[in-house]
């Protein structure tokens, strides 16, 4: 049984003795004035008035009761798991060494396909399977609530480097319940400061970069990582990596893709740890204009035909404000609008898809041009295409990395072929071996680029060059 489980049973046998209270003091009442007094009762008007306002004051004050148990419950109705405000409350008596979550990614195909009763169920069964799994490995006090939709907060007293071999394990044996497949992603903080909604967003910030951070962090670690993040933007100190694109036609570089990173105190950061902290604290805008700024100031510095292709994100594209001082700044520079190319990368559609696209239509009308990254990773980049005439198209990495496989270059020939047509340029990304080199050439992608073509430079290297 689980702990949340156990502790709701004892807060209800409490509420239970509670109400029962008033029952107690009536029967008390009328079993004294029947035999101890031995005296009846006569139910005269005033008697009646007053055994009548004595059972109203009970009922009124069980129901009460009852209405205070259900505003009060501290488990989650589907799961018995604790809720998050009864969890929350827990921690602060608790003090937990590590905190995890542990998310169901696939939860909205889950409810397109399945009733609400089987989904409801498998949500209550993954709470006892992990709570089983845990008590297996010797954490029998573990916490488990259900923050909301999939996501399952838990608190453990313990900072045993087997917990994330037991989230390991309980993935593996439990990708499938009822019939249900199921994706699930996880995180671990260990050595918590208290604040339970920043361990919270530390932990989503962990999972969205799970591919490229370990599962398992340090909490006070991280919140030095933030301030460092912070003070960092704040004093717009940016260090910028620049990769070559290679011009097949010209066989010279005239376009570089930049990559960002963080100079702090601590050392440099990278975007895969920034990107997430500075969006969750609302600095992405902040991050974006700096960048902004930052390369306006470069591009003086290199050839007059040199261009700059970085990413923005189109929080920042769509904001009234941002708009206005991008293209403020971009005019009082002198730089040519062309030599300015954003990168797009979008996983989804955005939801207001024509007006997005007016937004894009604004920053292309200034002459800056627009690029699709990783284009045929998703349906999203295929569904932009079809609405918006894009000056240039960056394909996904599997389609040069796994260029040896036939259906792979055939989808690639077509893509080629689509761009070519309808005038957009085109690039190849990850280029390492001169076969590859040879083949995409072959196929009429126009820019290369990856450690087969040239090695990527820092600032100052990119200024000596071109002076």
């Amino acid at each position: 049984m689980l702990l949340s489980e156990l502790e709701e049973r004892e807060r209800r046998f409490k509420l239970a003795l509670r109400a029962g209270i008033p029952i107690v003091l009536l029967l008390s009442l009328v079993f004294y004035a029947t035999f101890i007094r031995n005296t009846s009762l006569s139910f005269d008007l005033e008697t009646a008035l007053l055994f009548g306002s004595l059972v109203f004051i009970t009922v009124y004050f069980i129901y009460f009761l009852m209405e205070l148990s259900v505003k009060e419950s501290l488990v989650d109705q589907t799961t018995q798991g604790f809720n998050q405000l009864a969890f929350a409350n827990k921690l602060r008596k608790y003090h937990p060494k590590t905190l995890a979550l542990l998310i169901v990614n696939n939860l909205s195909t889950i409810n397109e396909n399945y009733s609400s009763t089987d989904v409801d169920h498998m949500l209550f069964k993954i709470i006892h399977l992990l709570d089983r799994e845990l008590r297996a490995h010797g954490l029998t006090r573990a916490l488990i609530a259900r923050r909301y939709g999939a996501e399952f907060l838990i608190a453990i007293n313990s900072e045993s480097p087997q917990i994330e071999a037991v989230f390991t394990e309980f993935i593996e044996k439990y990708r499938t319940i009822d019939d249900i497949d199921i994706d699930y992603a996880f995180a671990v903080i260990t050595n918590i400061d208290g604040n339970l909604d920043q361990d919270i967003s530390r932990l989503k910030d962990i999972i969205n970069t799970q591919h490229k951070t370990d599962v398992v962090q340090d909490s006070q670690k991280l919140s030095k990582m933030e301030e460092a993040a912070l003070d960092a933007l704040e004093k717009k100190q940016l260090s910028l990596l620049f990769r070559p694109l290679l011009n097949i036609r010209t066989q010279r570089v005239d376009i570089y893709e930049i990559s960002v990173q963080l100079r702090s105190d601590e050392g440099k950061i990278p975007p895969r740890i920034f990107l997430p902290i500075i969006n969750r604290l609302g600095k992405g805008r902040v991050y974006d204009m700096a960048l902004f700024e930052h390369i306006l100031q470069l591009i003086p510095l290199v050839g007059h035909h040199v261009c700059f292709s970085f990413n923005l994100s189109p929080f920042s594209l769509r904001d009234k404000t941002f708009q206005k001082q991008f293209f403020e700044k971009l005019h009082q520079s002198g730089v040519d609008p062309s030599r300015i190319i954003i990168e797009l990368y979008e996983r989804k559609t955005h939801h207001d898809l024509s007006g997005y696209l007016e937004t894009l239509n604004q920053f292309r009308s200034e002459g800056v041009r627009i690029a699709i990254d990783n284009f045929g990773s998703s349906n999203a980049s295929m569904e932009y295409m079809k609405h918006f005439h894009f000056d240039i198209v960056q394909f996904d990495r599997d389609y040069v990395t796994k260029l040896d496989e036939s259906n792979t270059e055939a989808m690639l020939r077509s893509l080629v072929q689509m761009a070519n047509e309808l005038s957009i340029v085109t690039v190849a990304k990850w280029v390492d071996k001169p076969e590859q080199k040879e083949k995409l050439a072959q196929m009429g992608i126009q820019y290369l680029q990856g450690f087969g073509i040239a090695k990527a430079i820092n600032e100052d290297a990119l200024i000596r060059y071109y002076n």
